[in-house]
């Protein structure tokens, strides 16, 4: 069991919103397994008075505001195919009080408020988790690093597109720039 102080300890919740944990190819953990327990965790981190961040991606209805670079795999996404309710955060995560934020590429905190807004508050410690494992979990967890947050990956409340590449991102790259624990070993005192 691992305790923080949940004055200085947020927990950072990525893209868990309708249009990305619906997804059926979500591995180790499905996408309602991890809903579930991050609702857990949220609750937890609320009732000892911790921030909770949900962050979401999207970008507009022409997508203008989407990467275009040049890469061999690019998404394809074509103006208008979102479909509505994309962004929208998974039924009962968000609740009253909790820092919303929408970014526009991978990594939650490149282009966004979300160092300023921790800072702000006090927050020297994020605990992190959300899909997929290897894209916008990773790229957060490494800026958060690099920005010099203590970090924390809560391992079962990841998922990504296939096995291999969430225990890539668990094996080697995370012990190397925060700590992985499981949700249920997350205390707040």
């Amino acid at each position: 069991m691992a305790t923080f102080s949940p004055q200085e300890t947020a927990l950072i919740l990525i893209d868990l919103q309708k249009g990305i944990a619906s997804r059926p190819e979500l591995q180790p953990h499905s996408g309602d397994e991890v809903v579930a327990r991050s609702k857990a965790l949220a609750e937890k981190f609320r009732a000892a008075g911790a921030l909770v961040v949900q962050v979401n991606v999207g970008w507009s209805a022409d997508l203008a505001d989407m990467p275009s670079q040049e890469v061999d795999e690019p998404m394809g996404l074509k103006p208008g195919a979102l479909p509505p309710e994309w962004l929208e955060f998974v039924e009962g995560l968000k609740q009253p009080g909790d820092l919303v934020v929408t970014k526009r590429q991978w990594g939650a905190f490149h282009g966004t408020e979300l160092d300023l807004q921790l800072r702000r508050r006090g927050i020297r410690r994020v605990v992190v988790g959300g899909i997929a494992t290897n894209i916008g979990v990773e790229s957060s967890v490494r800026a958060a690093w690099e920005h010099g947050y203590h970090v924390v990956v809560a391992e079962d409340l990841c998922a990504t597109m296939s096995a291999e590449m969430h225990a890539f991102a668990f094996e080697k790259i995370f012990p190397r720039c925060a700590r992985v624990l499981q949700s249920a070993d997350i205390a707040l005192s």
